[in-house]
């Protein structure tokens, strides 16, 4: 079955989806870090097409095959940094938000490595990805 075009129906709601990654590009956080937050939450989400664009955009970024194949598995992985994995840590607790929500303990190892500023941006970051994989997935994106 034929998924409806969400970006041709509506094209007002890709507009203002389009703006918040405007948005985000603006940001001071480094793209490969972005690009790490977008690959993993997209492979929780179980969305391929963002797994694959947000993966070959990372290595774009110089980020490495090795540590990309390693990222369902950053917890037991030492390829990444404290400071990286407190943020995949917030990126699934925040795309499992309905699990317990933040926990203060993710929340405050954020808080070590990154300025408030700066957290509003990750969470911005991962919310932005949460919902285009939702859109992705729903309509069935290729």
């Amino acid at each position: 079955m034929n998924r409806i075009k969400i970006h041709e129906l509506q094209p007002a709601a890709y507009e203002a989806m389009f703006g918040l990654e405007k948005y985000l590009g603006t940001t001071d956080l480094p793209g490969q870090l972005v690009e790490m937050i977008k690959t993993r939450a997209s492979q929780i989400n179980g969305c391929a097409y963002c797994i694959q664009m947000h993966s070959k955009a990372a290595q774009k970024l110089n980020e490495t095959t090795e540590r990309l194949l390693a990222l369902s598995g950053w917890k037991e992985s030492p390829l990444f940094t404290a400071q990286e994995r407190s943020v995949l840590a917030l990126t699934e607790e925040v795309t499992r938000i309905s699990n317990h929500g933040v926990s203060d303990v993710v929340y405050e190892e954020v808080s070590k490595h990154f300025t408030e500023v700066q957290m509003a941006q990750l969470i911005m970051v991962i919310t932005g990805i949460n919902a285009w994989n939702r859109i992705a997935i729903a309509t069935q994106a290729q």
